[in-house]
């Protein structure tokens, strides 16, 4: 038995082209959906991945508004931005690149984002929205997850899903998110102090994989026919390749010749995050739309 592939890329793109379509008719409205993006320092896995945000939004026909401050910027610089960014009407989203320097304090930033333009999901009264089935913006990466099943048609009301990794981002989300009626699902949360994770892990007919440990989820950790979700992208060392290392997730590869369904790292559940993302800022320029609340995506 061989799993069926999960192609996040093929699906990233379906909901793009929506995206691009629902931004030209804003545009016909005069409204340009904008997203501001702030950098702060000179990161390389962060320029990276407010590059790829960027190109991204111009494919699918919006603009960013780009600010790339130094790593010397201060706590107080920053807010100040960010409330300049928040009173600008023509600024839809606010997206401030993880991690910010040490000596800023990221909860604090994470605050200063108004919710109604919070397209990460970070503020406080985002979260606890969320968690209680109000309207707000859904994060990318566990909204991603859900489209991914979604599309596959896996059925999740009544099914058991372990999700390993109890991060802000991914795993509390997932958590949340599974658990909604209209969903499901009985979850069990694992995490570092979680022992005998494997008894958990083979209980799961769907697992999701979200620690940021490299391929530590194998093949005798899974029941067979599980759907198996890797979130995990890692970089590990390889001489071989050019860059001089290569992506891998938390799952191992071998997993997928005992699950039923599983998303490959990279072309899983990495492209969803930022077609998530294109979503929740094409929500956040419809004025009119009263349904940002709903896990199903708007397209």
């Amino acid at each position: 038995m061989s799993a069926v592939i999960m192609d996040g890329k093929a699906l990233g793109i379906k909901i793009r082209q929506s995206v691009k379509e629902r931004a030209l008719a804003l545009k016909e409205k005069g409204i340009v959906p904008c997203l501001g993006v702030i950098l702060v320092g000179d990161d390389p896995a962060s320029l990276s991945y407010v590059k790829s945000k960027e190109k991204a939004l111009a494919e699918a026909g919006m603009e960013s508004r780009d600010i790339r401050l130094p790593e010397s910027t201060s706590e107080e610089e920053l807010l100040s931005i960010i409330d300049e960014l928040n009173k600008d009407d023509k600024v839809h989203g606010i997206l401030v690149q993880a991690p910010v320097p040490k000596h800023i304090n990221e909860e604090k930033i994470n605050d200063a984002v108004s919710p109604k333009k919070d397209v990460d999901c970070f503020h406080p009264e985002s979260v606890g929205n969320m968690i209680l089935g109000r309207r707000t913006f859904l994060p990318c990466t566990p909204h991603g997850v859900l489209e991914l099943l979604r599309e596959y048609n896996i059925p999740i009301s009544g099914a058991h899903a372990v999700v390993v990794g109890r991060s802000n981002i991914v795993g509390k989300p997932l958590v949340n998110l599974l658990i909604r009626r209209q969903y499901n699902a009985t979850v069990t949360l694992c995490h570092t102090g979680t022992k005998d994770l494997s008894y958990h892990t083979l209980q799961a007919d769907i697992l999701i994989a979200a620690a940021g440990s490299p391929c530590f989820i194998k093949p005798d950790m899974i029941k067979k026919g599980a759907v198996v979700i890797d979130v995990g992208i890692n970089r590990v060392t390889d001489i071989s390749e050019p860059k001089g290392y290569r992506l891998c997730g938390d799952v191992d590869p071998a997993v997928s010749l005992k699950a039923s369904y599983y998303t490959p790292v990279p072309g899983g559940v990495g492209p969803m995050t930022i077609a998530m993302l294109l979503n929740n800022v094409i929500e956040a320029a419809n004025t009119d739309c009263v349904n940002a609340v709903c896990v199903k995506a708007a397209y």
